[in-house]
Formats: structure tokens, sequence, C-alpha cells
């Protein structure tokens, strides 16, 4: 049975004061209402230790935002999966739509991250999109399905135990634009058909599909109410806790 996950994208934000400052907010605001879905968080890669340390004993787990796809070696600024592993990050984002425009990662090497991050037991939050020229062209559908086709569909069914997957629409991201809800269940039931297509519809109805694209407290429900919406991952809002709380408890 899949389940529900709301997971914060902390992006380039927060030093490690600010970090163990939100997470304590966002602990004690989580005491106090009940959490009916898994609740992540992405701190910066410099950040994750503290992060780790602080989110003990709590509902929240924590997820790094990127890593190598090479085991070690002579790449500097990176982090490898046995270096998050090290630190009790047991889960990571890729093919996050700025890492794909700012950073150039296209389908091969996120063929090779996704592979390394199977190979070292990470689960994975596998995102994907499409532009707004692709959505105010027609092409979206097949932007979409190039996308997973190209990665996480040619995978063996048994490493879909570890993979969630997050569409974003890009043109939704930090905008203030929104898909809606119609939108997004639209999108999150044709990914589902195409996993059913490739897998079989067990393994469909297994796999959590998130929804990524200026979530709030005030849409929040509506969008994650949809039958296909398994959750978030959410941006700016899950800086604030509060926010991020608010977001949670749409479920």
């Amino acid at each position: 049975m899949r389940k529900n996950i709301v997971a914060g994208n902390w992006k380039m934000n927060n030093n490690t004061t600010q970090t163990k400052a939100l997470i304590n907010d966002l602990k004690g605001a989580l005491e106090k209402v009940s959490a009916n879905c898994r609740v992540l968080i992405s701190p910066t890669s410099i950040n994750l230790t503290s992060a780790v340390e602080a989110t003990k004993g709590s509902v929240i787990e924590v997820s790094a935002q990127n890593m190598h796809q090479a085991t070690s070696g002579a790449y500097t600024g990176e982090i490898s999966a046995n270096m998050l592993q090290d630190v009790g990050v047991k889960t990571v984002i890729l093919g996050h739509s700025e890492r794909r425009t700012f950073f150039g990662e296209d389908d091969t090497m996120l063929t090779e991250k996704v592979t390394t991050a199977l190979e070292n037991n990470l689960e994975i939050i596998f995102c994907f999109g499409e532009l707004l020229e692709d959505r105010k062209s027609d092409n979206h559908f097949n932007v979409v399905e190039s996308q997973l086709k190209n990665v996480v569909l040619a995978l063996n069914a048994s490493a879909w135990k570890n993979i969630v997957l997050a569409y974003e629409p890009v043109w939704a991201i930090g905008t203030g634009e929104t898909a809606s809800p119609e939108q997004a269940q639209e999108m999150h039931a044709f990914i589902r058909g195409l996993v059913e297509a490739t897998y079989g519809k067990i393994l469909a109805n297994n796999v959590s599909i998130l929804y990524g694209g200026s979530v709030k407290p005030a849409n929040a429900q509506e969008i994650f109410s949809k039958e296909d919406v398994d959750g978030g991952l959410i941006g700016g809002a899950s800086l604030n806790a509060t926010d991020f709380t608010g977001i949670i408890t749409a479920f």
C-alpha cells in the first residue's frame, strides 16, 4: 500500500543555527497534531549531520538534496552515497528541475545517480516535470513520459520498493503559480498508468507520487484529496514550521 508523504526541500537556505531552530519549531508543532503521513526534510549537505541528530526520536526523517554518482574520487564539492549513509541519511532527492536546469543533469547522469543510490540501499525521490512551453504546446505528457522512461522506468521491478516519484511542473515552482488539483490529478493518473503499463497494476498502486509546485496550507488539502496524489515535495512553504505543519495536516 502506498504511503502519503510530505517532504520539505530546503534548497540553499538556513545555516546550522537556523536549521536547528526550524527543526525544533517543527518538532514542537508536530507534537500538537496528528501526522497521517511520512514527514521528510532536506537541509543543505553541510547541515545533514546536525539535522539527523536534532530529529532523533521524532517523526521527522532527513533526506539529502542530491548526491554524486561516483563512489569516491576527485569530484571537488560533491558528496557520495556512502557519506550520506554514514551520517544516517537514508533518502535522497534526484532529478530536481533546478539540478537539471542549472547544473546540466541529464537523463544519462541521472541514470548513473539512481543506479548508485539503489546499489547503496538509498530511497530515491525522483523528480521530473515539464517547462511552461511544454505545457502551452500540449507536449507535457510526452516530456514526462520521456523523463520517466529514460531513467526509472528502465529499472527492474525490484528497485521500485526504493522509488518515490515527484511530479513538479517547472512553471509552478517558486512562481506562485500552481497546477490546478484537476491538472495535478490528470498528470498523476497518467504517470501511474505508465508505471502500470511497465510493471503491472500491483506495483503501480504501491508507488507514491508526490506533487511539487507552490503547495501551501490553503491549497494542500484539495490537491492531496485527489486519488493519485500521495503528498507533496514542498519548497518555500517548508521553511516555515507553521506553514509546513499546515500542509502536513492536510492529510
